[in-house]
């Protein structure tokens, strides 16, 4: 059995927590967070030990989630790491391109596994998307939620957006040639709601809104090809395919087995890690994530436009 923890249980924290607490063949070691009554809380809600530092925490687990605030990702990541334990961190890997390059290279270094929490790759309305997507053209992406009143430190683009960003990559495998742009700063100093329309080299053109100023929460991508498009919703797990039959267009609804992404994501990362397997989200993959997600950050704090990326 594979002793895990968590280090910071806020709103994200706290149900790793509870779904550790609830998995099969995994012993939860402990939990920490520097709000040690919140801690206690955590772990009392749950049935979990409650520990006092995070070097307590290293000497009860073999691998923990990090699910502190982004600023502290390298800090906790790497003591984590140089003490020979696994790592999962939460999206976005760190607040820098220099930070996440430093986890996963000493990741690399330790023959440890280094996974980046990017939620929705674990949900199941994915697995649909990965089966049926032969040669996207176009991809439309969604992302949209009330004020969260949670990581005003960072923008939407790093909060929700780089989800899609992750996804996209994921799927085109083609590098980004050139970018548009723009954001909108509503009720914090950076923005709240932007846009972002990726061109590829393989010819692929990919669409990203989001915002976290919506009355409505949404969550949904569209892929189009030359046979068709599919339409997914991963808040509903949920979707339709649209194919081309002659001239007529069918639709066919999606069957999805549907379950929590985070269990899922949590599962997989507790068995990567007792069998030395290479997670789906691997530290490189949201190193990428972060960079392009950097990359339109400072796109839109300079006001939009485009840049081209190559020629």
């Amino acid at each position: 059995m594979i002793r895990l923890g968590v280090v910071g249980v806020g709103g994200i924290g706290r149900n790793h927590a509870r779904i550790l607490a609830e998995l099969d063949d995994v012993e939860v070691g402990g939990i920490y967070d520097a709000d040690q009554e919140r801690c206690k809380a955590v772990a009392a809600e749950f049935g979990v030990p409650a520990l006092d530092s995070l070097e307590a925490l290293i000497e009860s687990v073999d691998a923990a989630s990090v699910a502190t605030p982004t600023i502290y990702h390298r800090e906790v990541g790497e003591a984590l790491l140089n003490a020979g334990k696994h790592v999962l961190i939460e999206k976005p890997i760190a607040p820098t391109l220099d930070d996440s390059r430093a986890l996963v290279d000493l990741a690399k270094e330790k023959n440890l596994i280094l996974q980046v929490g990017h939620i929705e790759r674990f949900n199941p309305v994915m697995g649909e998307l990965e089966r049926k997507l032969s040669d996207a053209k176009f991809i439309e992406a969604h992302r949209l939620s009330p004020f969260p009143n949670r990581s005003v430190d960072i923008g939407v683009i790093l909060d929700l957006m780089i989800h899609d960003i992750e996804i996209v990559l994921h799927l085109v495998k083609s590098p980004v040639v050139s970018i548009d742009a723009v954001g909108v700063p509503v009720l914090t100093q950076r923005e709240d709601i932007a846009n972002a329309r990726l061109r590829f080299e393989n010819g692929c053109v990919a669409n990203i809104t989001a915002s976290r100023i919506s009355p409505e929460r949404l969550r949904k991508i569209r892929v189009f090809q030359g046979d068709g498009y599919l339409s997914l919703d991963y808040q509903a797990q949920a979707g339709e395919i649209y194919s081309k039959d002659g001239m007529e267009i069918t639709r066919e609804s999606v069957a999805v087995e549907k379950d929590e992404p985070l269990k899922l994501e949590l599962a997989h990362f507790a068995d990567c890690a007792r069998h030395g397997r290479q997670p789906k989200v691997t530290g490189q993959e949201g190193m990428a994530a972060l960079d392009l997600a950097l990359e339109i950050t400072e796109m839109v704090q300079n006001g939009g436009g485009q840049r081209i990326l190559q020629a």
